[in-house]
């Protein structure tokens, strides 16, 4: 991570390298469990690709990198607030049933049931599982993601009926 930022930090901030390299180390820092030092990082890569007029599609995965970060520091209605923009920008720049759009569906639903909003979690998984398994197949991990949370969001919902908790296995 370090190493690799130190060697490329010297060239333009338009050089794919250096911008991977600064990728390379929030991903590093994340997996080391260094949270709030891996947020400085995309966010300084997030501000980059502002100020370099990356594409839409770049800089709403920074903001996903982003959100995981706030995620894994605790902050849920701030990750939540981020995975709902990244939803939503996917939604808009690849449609419904784009593999990107439904990762961060996925992503979004798990930042829903982690504040309790089941109801909210619920309506988006059950727009979101047909999708899934129209384009990407019953079998694919994006989908049975989504299905693992729509189930969650049925059983962990504190006001769950026992037709929900049937649903649910």
């Amino acid at each position: 991570g370090w190493a690799c930022w130190k060697t490329y930090v010297g060239r333009p901030e338009t050089d794919e390298v250096r911008v991977h390299a600064m990728a390379f180390l929030g991903n590093g820092l994340s997996a080391a469990k260094y949270h709030d030092e891996a947020l400085s990082v995309k966010e300084a890569l997030l501000s980059t690709y502002r100020r370099v007029g990356a594409p839409e599609g770049h800089m709403l995965g920074q903001m996903g990198e982003i959100a995981t970060s706030y995620h894994m520091l605790g902050r849920f209605e701030t990750s939540n607030r981020l995975y709902r923009d990244v939803y939503s920008g996917r939604l808009r720049l690849d449609g419904e049933g784009h593999e990107e759009t439904l990762l961060a569906a996925t992503n979004y639903a798990t930042a829903l049931l982690a504040l309790g909003r089941y109801e909210e979690g619920k309506s988006l998984l059950r727009k979101t599982i047909p999708a899934s398994q129209r384009t990407l197949g019953e079998s694919n991990e994006i989908t049975l993601g989504l299905r693992c949370n729509y189930a969650l969001a049925l059983y962990e919902d504190p006001d769950a009926t026992l037709d929900d908790l049937s649903e649910a296995v």
